[in-house]
C-alpha cells in the first residue's frame, strides 16, 4: 500500500449504542470532546429509549480509543452496556451532537 492509496482503506466507522444513565449527564458533549481530541468524526445523539447513539469514523486506533472511552463515559454517567457495530466507511466532517 502506498501513500497515494484510497483514504477509505485507512479508515473505519462504527455505530455504537450506549445504555445506562447516559442522558442528562453531559455524555454527548463529553463524547464530542473526546472525538475531536482523537481526530474522530461523526455524531452523538440521544435516542427516545434513553440510550445514546454514537457514530464514530476515522483512523482505526482513534476510533478504538473512543470506543474504549464510551465504555465509561464522563464521571456523571453510568454505562451499563455498549454495543458497537462496524459500518461501511462514510466521509463525515466534524463531530456533532443533537
Amino acid at each position: 500500500m502506498t501513500a497515494a492509496s484510497d483514504d477509505s482503506e485507512q479508515q473505519v466507522c462504527y455505530l455504537c449504542l450506549v445504555s445506562g444513565r447516559v442522558q442528562g449527564v453531559f455524555f454527548r458533549a463529553s463524547a464530542r470532546e473526546q472525538a475531536v481530541r482523537l481526530g474522530v468524526s461523526g455524531r452523538a445523539r440521544n435516542l427516545p429509549d434513553g440510550r445514546v447513539e454514537v457514530l464514530a469514523c476515522g483512523p482505526p486506533d482513534a476510533v478504538r480509543s473512543l470506543r474504549a472511552w464510551l465504555k465509561q463515559g464522563p464521571p456523571q454517567a453510568e454505562v451499563m452496556d455498549l454495543d458497537c457495530q462496524p459500518l461501511a466507511w462514510q466521509q463525515i466532517s466534524g463531530f456533532t451532537t443533537g
